[in-house]
């Protein structure tokens, strides 16, 4: 099956009463778990950001304590997987400075991690490179005192 464009979509779902919107969505709810967080964000917590931020981050948190520091194949493992989750959540909200607020988050704790950490391997500073780089690349469309701001704290991080 095919699936329709959005455009489509959108034109289709003109044609829906609101009793039927609200089956159609409850039904989409039901199929996977992204669906129904996105819709749980859109819903409740698109009007508060900081709110949603800092659940988030309280959430980072939480995994980098679970992390297994026994072997450092875990910790690369645990490691992507949280930078996974956390894109996941960057994608709900559409706004540029959460991105930045859970992507800088995430890489103060991969910081301490990999300081701690007496181990050494490349993989942990190549994935904080490349979110550095990329948290770089994301305040550069920002305002400019924004960037002021962040890129400061971006250089605590680096340093």
């Amino acid at each position: 099956m095919k699936s329709a464009s959005v455009k489509d979509i959108k034109t289709e779902l003109k044609h829906f009463s609101q009793n039927d919107l609200i089956e159609v969505v409850l039904r989409l709810s039901k199929f996977k778990k992204e669906n129904k967080e996105l819709l749980t964000y859109l819903l409740f917590e698109e009007n508060n950001d900081d709110l949603f931020i800092k659940n988030i981050k309280e959430e980072i948190d939480e995994l980098f304590k679970d992390i297994n520091l026994k072997s450092y194949h875990y910790i690369k493992k645990s490691t992507r997987k949280i930078l996974k989750i956390v894109k996941k959540y960057i994608h709900y909200s559409s706004r540029k400075e959460t991105e930045v607020e859970l992507m800088m988050h995430f890489c103060i704790k991969l910081k301490k991690l990999s300081n701690k950490h007496e181990s050494y391997d490349e993989t942990l500073d190549n994935i904080l490179n490349r979110q550095i780089k990329s948290i770089k690349k994301t305040v550069s469309k920002l305002h400019e005192d924004l960037q002021y701001d962040y890129n400061r704290e971006i250089d605590k991080v680096l340093s």
